[in-house]
């Protein structure tokens, strides 16, 4: 299976989704579907987003998820914590990593950004079945992707 990925062709997906509707439930729903379909060799896509200060599962595709994550904490928590993309070979090396789905073994996790005030308000999970899935060029498109929900999408999930 090739693992060649048009992440300009999602992105412009994307963008059309925002057109629509650009309400972040269901531009989070769909981006999370369009992930699904378009990467091979995954397992989950989704996104957990910032609530009274812990991450919460949002729209996802995959097998039921964690439902909270405490900033610092896996992999989506030490994302927000540095507030930098993780990109992780083998999940199981990760000190603190939470095992949602045992058939995880890499993932990255990207922060999502409030266009209005920069602050995280969430996170872009990935995880897939394969060692070392993901490398540099998911990374940039990935972060690609994520940098339209932040120009296009913001929302207040902290009510």
């Amino acid at each position: 299976m090739s693992r060649n990925v048009d992440y300009t062709l999602m992105t412009q997906q994307l963008k059309g989704f925002l057109e629509t509707d650009p309400d972040m439930l269901p531009v989070l729903s769909n981006a999370s579907a369009l992930l699904m379909e378009s990467l091979p060799e995954i397992n989950w896509a989704g996104f957990y987003l910032m609530k009274n200060g812990m991450l919460v599962l949002g729209p996802f595709q995959g097998k039921p998820a964690c439902i909270h994550i405490n900033v610092g904490k896996g992999v989506c928590g030490t994302a927000v914590a540095e507030d930098r993309t993780q990109l992780v070979e083998n999940v199981h090396e990760f000190p603190g990593h939470i095992a949602c789905d045992s058939a995880s073994n890499s993932e990255i996790v990207i922060p999502l950004h409030c266009r209005d005030n920069g602050e995280i308000t969430g996170v872009l999970d990935i995880d897939s079945p394969v060692f070392g899935r993901f490398d540099q060029e998911d990374q940039d498109g990935l972060e690609a992707f994520v940098r339209v929900i932040e120009e296009e999408v913001c929302w207040d999930v902290r009510a």
